[in-house]
């Protein structure tokens, strides 16, 4: 019975919220939160149940740690934000859903950092130099990537803290050593500019026989062990239908478009962030997939220039869900099969509502559990077309 309470920040760290509980109780939580949001779509939709990935600790092949400190004044912290704290930062040396070479590089850095007297960026004040610690892993291949993120206030040598990374004794492989800068007053992620301080400027990983390019930023599933159990449930939603002409709309770094390239005589894939783009052309080239093709460009807009009619659409939208001009012109396209891959079961079934009242029934929902310890989780829905009311145009979302 796989738990976490030996994790020293149980209750304080604001990134797990289920570490009191054990594996199995957190699957009874999650599936009985999405029964009773599926209360409320048609009655005859088929809820088959919840997968999980193999593994449920050391999972993560991406984090984003935070430089700040525990309290007001005290030393430097590396790590995750305390639980309801935008301001105080508690230690991910013992974080328990990322695997050793994480809590290396995180120690390392923290203790580096403290030594040189480094300023870290106060909310506040808008001063300071380090902000976030970016760690990505190839959990099939062993790649690691390592970006420092910064502001701009400060122009310390970074080639020493460079080579301390690459001195640690890791199981994995550092392929990558970047430096973003990144001046916004957001606390998110965001690249004003990106260095290598260290070898080249992605990692890679494979998934279902694939291989994947990933940079820094580009939107990759952070469970690998999760993504393919996951994509295996795509798959097996797609088997059955024949199609020459698939959608994958906003598919990231393609990964969805590439498993399933083998359903359709051509796929094409779109995505808003052309890193993205870029990486998905490439990894399909390197896959040797020629059916596959990637537009640069916001979904609601690209889809106005698309002038085939795909008989399979793929969703797989951020955590806020389809936008409404989007939802409007994939409900034009009147594809005879929908999937929608969603990170918010929430926003799910408020678009599952638009479609199911606009000509699309539900066969089947799959959960899965990509997430363990924390409250969030995957859904994949199948959609087909129904026999629409004469005259019967797209409600309003």
């Amino acid at each position: 019975m796989e738990m976490i309470g030996s994790c020293p920040q149980t209750g304080i760290c604001g990134g797990c919220a289920y570490a009191h509980l054990s594996y199995e109780a957190q699957l009874r939580e999650k599936d009985g939160q999405l029964r009773a949001l599926l209360q409320e779509l048609p009655s005859n939709c088929h809820y088959t149940g919840m997968r999980s990935g193999e593994k449920v600790l050391e999972y993560r092949n991406k984090m984003e740690f935070s430089f700040g400190d525990s309290r007001k004044g005290g030393p430097l912290q590396l790590g995750m934000h305390r639980k309801k704290s935008f301001y105080d930062i508690v230690s991910a040396a013992d974080c328990r859903i990322v695997d050793a070479d994480y809590r290396k590089i995180v120690g390392f850095a923290e203790n580096y950092f403290a030594k040189c007297g480094t300023s870290y960026f106060h909310k506040k004040t808008h001063r300071g130099f380090l902000r976030h610690l970016l760690i990505r892993k190839g959990l099939h291949t062993g790649e690691i990537l390592v970006d420092l993120v910064t502001t701009s206030q400060e122009t310390p040598d970074l080639a020493p803290f460079a080579e301390g990374l690459r001195s640690l004794p890791l199981e994995g492989r550092l392929v990558s050593i970047l430096h973003t800068v990144n001046d916004s007053l957001s606390d998110a992620v965001k690249n004003d500019r990106t260095d290598i301080l260290y070898g080249q400027d992605y990692f890679t990983e494979e998934l279902l026989g694939l291989r994947f390019k990933i940079s820094p930023f580009s939107f990759f599933q952070t469970n690998s062990y999760g993504a393919e159990v996951l994509y295996e449930t795509v798959r097996e939603f797609a088997k059955d239908i024949r199609c020459h002409t698939m959608f994958d709309l906003y598919s990231g770094t393609g990964t969805i478009a590439q498993i399933l390239s083998a359903v359709a005589k051509q796929v094409i894939g779109v995505e808003i962030v052309e890193e993205a783009v870029e990486a998905a052309r490439e990894n399909a080239a390197a896959n040797g997939l020629d059916n596959c093709s990637f537009i640069a460009g916001d979904v609601a807009e690209v889809m106005d220039r698309l002038e085939t009619s795909p008989e399979l659409i793929i969703l797989d939208p951020p955590r806020e869900g389809i936008q409404p001009k989007a939802i409007r012109k994939i409900l034009g396209f009147q594809a005879a099969h929908l999937i929608y891959v969603s990170c918010n079961p929430k926003n799910m079934v408020r678009d599952l509502k638009i479609l199911t009242a606009n000509g699309y029934e539900i066969e089947k929902i799959t959960a899965v559990d990509e997430f363990p310890f924390t409250a969030n989780m995957e859904a994949v829905c199948l959609l087909s077309q129904a026999q629409a009311p004469e005259n019967h145009g797209p409600v309003r979302p």
